[in-house]
């Protein structure tokens, strides 16, 4: 059941892009412009890690080690509360209660978003959408499981909110949608999983990445009404890997 009612952000209100950087910042950055990826690490000693970082994200995978990895098995079963528009995604966040067990230690999701073009690219090849599930356990760390949308036929779960986004920076709806994070994985759970950061200043290092194999479709009209929502691009380029190793 979905039900949908639209107001806009007091000041007091504030929705997390990556659980960490609010809709109203102090430093603004962006994707064009004045203030584009490569000059995040010098908007602000907050943000120096975006320039310094050796395990910066996203990545282009490549040459993986193949190491038997089991298969992740969320267990996304919480509703979503709302959705926002916070200048530099769309952001579902979510009702407690949606977990995933990684390395003997459960994480919660707490929100899902969106960037066009894809920021990982597997093999060199860009997806025209990716879907950040961000998690986090009881100690604050983070685990971001990644899925990549191949232009196709529409996909009709993101069909339930993507016509009624919000379109204003700050602007956010209620949005009640049983277990639309489940709904939005791939069936398929193996991934590539390697160590990088946040995708988005202060581009904070330590973040345990899994990125499924196995892509979802989405239309050349839905990849169009997010972009023009977004006003353009909104994906950080491909960092160096350095001495990262990718497992699979």
């Amino acid at each position: 059941m979905k039900k949908l009612t639209s107001v806009i952000l007091a000041s007091t209100i504030m929705v997390l892009a990556n659980d960490t950087v609010p809709i109203t910042e102090d430093i603004h950055w962006g994707y064009t412009g004045h203030n584009t990826p490569d000059k995040w690490g010098s908007l602000s000693e907050k943000y120096r890690e975006c320039a310094t970082g050796l395990n910066q994200s996203p990545i282009n995978i490549t040459h993986s080690i193949h190491g038997n990895l089991p298969p992740l098995s969320p267990s996304y079963g919480s509703d979503s509360n709302f959705i926002a528009d916070n200048g530099h995604t769309i952001q579902v966040n979510m009702a407690p209660g949606s977990t995933v067990v990684i390395d003997d230690i459960i994480f919660e999701l707490k929100q899902f978003h969106f960037h066009s073009p894809s920021e990982n690219h597997i093999e060199g090849k860009a997806f025209p959408l990716e879907g950040h599930f961000v998690n986090l356990d009881k100690d604050g760390n983070i685990a971001v499981l990644a899925v990549m949308f191949e232009e196709g036929e529409e996909n009709k779960e993101l069909a339930k909110f993507w016509d009624t986004m919000p379109t204003e920076a700050g602007e956010i709806q209620t949005l009640e949608l049983s277990k639309i994070a489940n709904a939005l994985l791939p069936k398929d759970k193996h991934y590539y999983r390697f160590n990088g950061s946040l995708t988005t200043p202060p581009c904070t290092e330590g973040v345990r990445w899994f990125v499924f194999k196995e892509t979802l479709t989405i239309s050349k009209e839905q990849v169009a009404i997010f972009q023009k929502i977004m006003h353009g691009v909104n994906n950080r380029p491909i960092q160096p890997l350095d001495a990262r190793i990718i497992v699979d």
